[in-house]
């Protein structure tokens, strides 16, 4: 089985030559295209991003699923992860002085994504001290909190910059 490689910058011939799929050239003819140290740097950051992602995921449903602890109410604070970045969205969109160190729009944004944290993190340990879940189901869940915000942060410090490569375009 044959693919097509394109030419890079480096070919003289402009005609399509085949690659097989087991050999690295076309790898490497694809990496010639990239731009200078942007995109794999984003990719990395992307990947990254996602593996740390997913390991708190991974400890949020091991708080849930293990049969020891067998109880799935800690899932709840999956709602505090979609709407922590939503104050950010909204006093990004409303807030015109991009261009102030601050803004009260701004800051208001930063208070309501504290309490939405803090309430992330609160909300096992409320569980755990009614004793609907167990204290080791609420470590794993506070876990899992820690690495996913420290995870939403990153996002936003990797792709929140405003310039030519920000996490609109992904």
């Amino acid at each position: 089985m044959r693919l097509t490689s394109y030419p890079s910058s480096h070919d003289t011939g402009a005609v399509p030559r085949p690659v097989s799929i087991l050999s690295l050239e076309g790898v490497t003819d694809a990496m010639w295209r990239l731009p200078p140290h942007r995109l794999p740097c984003a990719v990395a950051a992307l990947v990254a991003l996602s593996f740390s992602g997913a390991i708190g995921l991974t400890f949020l449903m091991l708080g849930c699923a293990l049969e020891y602890y067998g109880v799935y109410w800690p899932l709840f604070v999956l709602i505090f992860y979609f709407i922590c970045p939503i104050p950010h969205f909204i006093a990004k969109r409303v807030s015109d002085d991009s261009d102030a160190a601050s803004s009260a729009c701004r800051e208001l944004a930063y208070f309501f994504t504290t309490g939405i944290v803090v309430s992330a993190f609160g909300f096992p340990i409320i569980l755990a001290r009614v004793e609907a879940i167990k204290w080791g189901a609420c470590g794993l869940v506070l876990a899992g909190n820690a690495v996913i915000f420290l995870t939403i942060l990153g996002f936003f410090l990797v792709f929140g910059r405003g310039d030519d490569f920000s996490w609109e375009q992904w």
